[in-house]
């Protein structure tokens, strides 16, 4: 078995969750890589992914991590509960 991993530029998507890529490369990469061994990279083009297949969905560049405004608590600041609050009362 192996790793596959499939980058490509989204160009639409269904109620189902079934996505277009295009320009899409797929890499497989063994468990065990020996180190005369690379990993297989194949040209797609444009592919059709069903739901069922997806595990995950990362952007593959623009993303910026950033520390949570909601870790620390502010002396004097209450947060709203109750009804229409997302925190129960």
């Amino acid at each position: 078995m192996g790793n596959r991993e499939v980058v490509g530029i989204l160009k639409g998507y269904d109620q189902l969750m079934n996505l277009v890529l295009d320009e899409t490369v797929e890499t497989v990469t063994l468990e065990e890589l020996t180190t005369t061994q690379k990993p297989r990279v194949r040209n797609l083009g444009r592919v059709v992914v069903r739901s069922t297949m997806l595990y995950e969905i990362n952007p593959a560049e623009g993303v910026t991590s950033i520390d949570s405004p909601f870790t620390e608590v502010v002396p004097g600041v209450s947060v709203p509960t109750g009804p229409g609050s997302s925190v129960p009362a």
